[in-house]
């Protein structure tokens, strides 16, 4: 017997629930109603504003890829430079030897 009584406990308080929602439901659009006006105002107002940020967005996109493009080809010449520096040292050391033994220092 206590066991229909719980189920009745909750069949009720889901009932008393799905009424609270409905009502919740009810006002929130009631307020989205009233407010869709001021909304609507406000997104004619804010239109050419955000026309504009677009188009300058789709004029500093371009320049700003170029300026990436830019960098990554100058850190790659970099790279390649900083890693031969070794191998260009050597090839120095090499010449300087070479030369000093072919052609003696003028006295």
């Amino acid at each position: 017997m206590e066991i229909l009584a719980l189920g009745g406990l909750i069949v009720a308080a889901a009932m008393v629930f799905a009424v609270f929602g409905l009502a919740m439901l009810l006002i929130k659009g009631i307020v989205l109603l009233i407010l869709l006006p001021i909304r609507l105002v406000f997104g004619i107002l804010a239109f050419p504003f955000r026309l504009a940020g677009g188009l300058v967005g789709l004029l500093v996109l371009p320049v700003l890829a170029l300026l990436g493009i830019l960098v990554v080809v100058v850190g790659g010449l970099l790279a390649v430079v900083v890693s031969l520096l070794p191998v260009a040292a050597l090839a120095g050391l090499v010449w300087l030897l070479a030369r000093s033994t072919t052609k003696p220092a003028a006295a």
